[in-house]
């Protein structure tokens, strides 16, 4: 059996989407700036030119062989907080300067004010556009409550616990959104569990779980755990989250309603016992990396999927990276994605 294959979130922008990109920009003190004005630059073409650009992603993704695609996040300044910007509660004017996972780095945040809620939905848009570019099933990401209470600033809640049960609330509208649009993959992304195994234990598991709330059937629940972005490509000193946090969180994710969970390996390797405590959940895992230029021959790509195998099921692996490719930009990217699609039929 051909193990399926997918992609985690990010993909490079085409040129023609002159907007702001994290991946793009090394000074991370003010993740946000110059949305505004760049979307004002766009003009009345603003959404074409930003679905051109989903379609570019997806294609490029389908053509390099990937099973499940997705819309490579181009309409967003980074991850988190262009959801932020379609939530009730949020500024974006009058930022808060705090430390960032851990105090790896600082920046001026968007910071909530009032009480986070839902507006019109957003995403079944960047569904539609993506979609319509391909017949294989398209994943659409969204960060999670833990995530995105770690990258703003809180001048209302002042309790992580009720902040979050806020912001699942709001995912929970946009994941009911996107299921009733036909999505049938859908991800929240919590790279702060890595972080912080602890609280997502006490609660950030359960946010998830309410984020998901009443989500139909035919929609494959996956949640990503990374160990975090570097500043820039090849940098071997950008302190990872403690690889032991998996086996932390192993147990309470497979007990969880969560089908899929996506966990980096290509970085920095796992003890590969760690997927036999999934023995109910499927395991994307990461096997090339995504702030390394070299480039992962498929024979190695095979050694590691076959490692891998010894441990679990094919039906319940997939061959990722390890998280988004923005870092890459667009020739390492399809270079490492031929790749790994290439491992992946050869198993």
């Amino acid at each position: 059996m051909t193990l399926r294959t997918t992609t985690i979130g990010a993909f490079p922008k085409p040129q023609f989407v002159t907007l702001p990109d994290w991946f793009d920009n090394p000074d991370k003190a003010n993740p946000t700036a110059g949305w505004a004005e760049a979307i004002e630059a766009l003009g009345d073409d603003a959404r074409e030119t930003i679905n051109r650009g989903i379609v570019d992603a997806v294609t490029a993704q389908v053509d390099a062989g990937i099973d499940i695609p997705t819309d490579g996040e181009v309409p967003r300044e980074n991850y988190i907080h262009y959801h932020c910007r379609h939530l009730d509660g949020f500024d974006f004017e009058n930022l808060t300067d705090q430390p960032v996972r851990g105090g790896n780095y600082t920046a001026a945040l968007p910071t909530i004010r009032g009480p986070v809620a839902a507006r019109e939905s957003f995403l079944p848009d960047d569904f539609a556009a993506a979609q319509g570019a391909t017949d294989r099933p398209v994943k659409m990401t969204l960060p999670g409550p833990m995530t995105m209470g770690d990258t703003v600033g809180d001048r209302f809640y002042d309790d992580a616990q009720q902040r979050g049960e806020a912001i699942a609330d709001a995912l929970n509208y946009e994941i009911l959104a996107l299921a009733k649009a036909g999505c049938r993959y859908i991800q929240i992304d919590e790279p702060v569990f890595a972080r912080q195994p602890s609280r997502a234990l006490e609660y950030g598991m359960a946010h998830v779980e309410r984020a998901f709330e009443g989500c139909p059937p035919s929609v494959t629940r996956v949640m990503h755990m990374c160990c975090g972005y570097p500043d820039r490509l090849d940098n071997p000193n950008y302190p990872k989250a403690d690889a032991g946090a998996y086996f932390e969180l192993a147990d309470a994710v497979n007990a969880s309603s969560i089908d899929q969970v996506s966990i980096e390996d290509a970085h920095r390797h796992n003890d590969l016992t760690l997927l036999e405590r999934y023995d109910a959940t499927t395991v994307i895992l990461g096997v090339v990396a995504v702030a390394k230029s070299y480039v992962e021959p498929v024979d190695e790509i095979v050694q590691r999927l076959q490692a891998a195998l010894e441990h679990i099921e094919s039906a319940r692996l997939i061959a990722a990276p390890d998280c988004g490719l923005g870092l890459l930009g667009r020739d390492l990217a399809l270079r490492k994605l031929g790749n790994l699609t290439a491992a992946a039929a050869s198993i």
